[in-house]
């Protein structure tokens, strides 16, 4: 017998559309139990989307969507919205390989209005969406959900502001506070947020006042002036969205699904920018992830039947993210100049620690990397030795910062490159294929690339140690299982190590490429030289394979267009060396979702496929 009867009754909002509104907090009971089910099956992330089980079915209730455009913001809240049209079957695929996209996604579904997977660009992207509908005469509603700390970010005030001005567009925005990000939010507009005094605005006068004051002249009037005033002083939030040209509703419980409905519908017909502000709670319905929010952000597979009482992290060899925050907690020891800077991502990037014993010089700046590297640049400036922890996705919302305000000014920040190369169940969104091609080209920089745990501290020390913009990158999770010296030692800048010595075949490895490159040079009889360095080349090296080796080829985790591969072809041409050379990496291509191991080896990228292709090439 079903468990979930009535959800299975709507499975498209049309359907859900049809019931009447007193049946939804039943649909509601049911889409948490169907999503908790799904989850335990697949993975994912967890709390985020217990939280907007009732806002994603009063949302398909009152908007006539696809029709109507609903724009989620930060994609993991959006699991309720994908079953709830027409995925229910298959989500026990997200986030796997040929499943579903663990975020909404254009080619995926017509309910997926905009790709969505880094923060605040839902009210950006809602906006046009209304003003093409205005400038085609549809009377269509555009809706964007922000939440999970995505209003920290300026590009959601860059919409805000641009928005208000705009009196004849159908947009609404709905506020989701949870007080939450990833971690807990942080700054100063939360805690503005969070200074209302008052639920609901509307019950500041109540009924029986209203029959008292309508029977006085002018009392009534008198009083809604009043009220508005108070609304002013007991809902700061009120004010600030007012004077930004929305009209402001709320805040209200996100919760409680006939009320949303309700104020949903009456702002459906309302003109103009609208935001509702709702308070939810990350993790509703199932008590152990209301009281660790972070934790059980994103889980694994469990029991249905018997769910996790607590997070608990599998058990694997020590992650790089682990090597950097030691790395950092034994720097800050000895050099009082270290400030850690993260915008948003303490515990994926490992700075827990670090922020534990070092509180005055740990910095959480919200979902704001642009400011995260200017921040880091002004302090720079006057003679701290600011670290930028940071993923390779988000640090590309960052890069005028880091040309203009770091590296044209040779300023000695470190970026701390967490996430490079394939990310796996994330996907295209979160991929760090990118960022050896975009930094590469900016002056004053130093690369580094190491390819196993200790490297990385080695070429974290020998960067730090630098008076210029540096960065180094590493890939998720455990490396090879090298033990970590916790020194002091540093590398020589630009020098790679020689790590086989082989025969006509050069594989010049970069990074988590090293092990796949020694893997397959077992096969090839090849040479393998760990680059370590990206910018500067080792150029001595490189004069020294090529003229020893009849064939070279580069490997790396990066789009292989402007990356490490092509640094080496313009080093040996501007040499006038003519030699065959291959590169290897990640090729012009939106890559896919789904477990590392195996993207890798569709993109040719592991040790079996790397020696297929290099001995197919030099038998061409």
């Amino acid at each position: 017998m079903s468990t979930t009867p009535l959800l299975d009754t709507v499975p498209t909002p049309a359907d859900l559309r049809r019931l009447p509104k007193s049946a939804l907090p039943q649909v509601a009971r049911e889409l948490r139990a169907a999503l908790m089910q799904s989850i335990s099956r697949s993975g994912g992330h967890f709390a985020s989307n217990l939280g907007v089980i009732e806002l994603t079915v009063a949302l398909h209730y009152v908007f006539d969507t696809p029709r109507d455009h609903l724009v989620w913001d930060v994609g993991h809240q959006a699991y309720a919205h994908k079953i709830l049209t027409g995925r229910r079957a298959a989500m026990h695929t997200i986030r796997h390989k040929d499943g579903l996209a663990p975020f909404p996604k254009r080619d995926e579904s017509e309910y997926d209005t905009f790709g969505v997977g880094h923060s605040s660009t839902s009210i950006g992207a809602a906006l046009g969406m209304a003003v093409a509908d205005r400038l085609s005469g549809s009377p269509r509603h555009s809706v964007a959900i922000i939440g999970d700390g995505a209003m920290t970010a300026g590009q959601a005030f860059e919409a805000l502001n641009n928005a208000g001005d705009m009196r004849d567009v159908n947009l609404l925005v709905v506020l989701n506070d949870n007080e939450m990000s990833i971690s807990h939010n942080v700054g100063a507009l939360p805690k503005y947020l969070a200074q209302n005094m008052v639920h609901d605005v509307k019950d500041l006068i109540k009924d029986t006042g209203k029959q008292v004051l309508s029977i006085l002249p002018g009392a009534l009037d008198a009083a809604r002036q009043v009220k508005s005033a108070l609304k002013d002083i007991v809902n700061p939030a009120l004010s600030l969205f007012n004077n930004f040209g929305f009209d402001y509703s709320g805040p209200i419980d996100g919760h409680d699904v006939l009320r949303l409905v309700d104020v949903l519908q009456e702002l459906k017909h309302k003109q103009g920018p609208q935001l509702l502000h709702i308070h939810t709670k990350k993790g509703k319905g199932f008590a152990p992830a209301e009281s660790d929010p972070v934790g059980f952000h994103a889980v694994g597979k469990f029991d249905a039947a018997h769910p996790p009482q607590q997070a608990v992290q599998a058990a694997s060899a020590v992650t790089y993210t682990q090597v950097f925050g030691q790395w950092l907690c034994d720097t800050a020891q000895r050099d009082e100049r270290l400030i850690g800077i993260t915008p948003a991502m303490c515990e994926g990037s490992g700075m827990v620690e670090f922020a534990r014993r070092f509180p005055t010089r740990y910095f959480d700046v919200g979902i704001a990397e642009q400011h995260a590297v200017t921040f880091a640049a002004g302090l720079a400036c006057e003679g701290k030795k600011p670290i930028v922890a940071i993923y390779s996705t988000f640090l590309q919302r960052a890069y005028d910062q880091w040309i203009h305000d770091v590296a044209l000014q040779s300023l000695p920040v470190l970026l701390a490159i967490d996430r490079a190369g394939i990310v796996g169940a994330d996907g295209a969104t979160h991929a760090g294929v990118y960022d050896l091609s975009f930094l590469r080209c900016v002056p004053n920089m130093v690369i580094a690339t190491p390819s196993d745990e200790n490297e990385c501290r080695l070429l974290l020390n020998t960067c730090y140690a630098l008076d210029q913009p540096t960065a180094v990158r590493y890939p998720r999770g455990s490396g090879t299982g090298a033990a970590v010296t916790c020194g002091e030692e540093t590398a020589a800048l630009g020098r790679g190590v020689l790590r086989r010595q082989g025969q006509k075949i050069a594989l010049l490895a970069f990074g988590s490429m090293v092990a796949t490159a020694l893997q397959a040079a077992e096969t090839l009889n090849a040479s393998v030289a760990d680059m370590r360095f990206v910018k500067p080349l080792d150029e001595e090296l490189l004069r020294e394979l090529a003229a020893t080796h009849d064939y070279l080829v580069t490997l790396e985790e990066n789009a292989v267009m402007g990356g490490a591969g092509s640094a080496v072809s313009e080093c040996l041409h501007a040499q006038g060396c003519l030699k065959p050379l291959l590169h290897l990496g990640i090729p012009d291509i939106v890559t896919a979702h789904g477990d590392a191991k195996l993207i890798l080896q569709d993109l040719g990228l592991d040790a079996a496929s790397v020696t297929q292709r290099v001995q197919a090439w030099c038998g061409a």
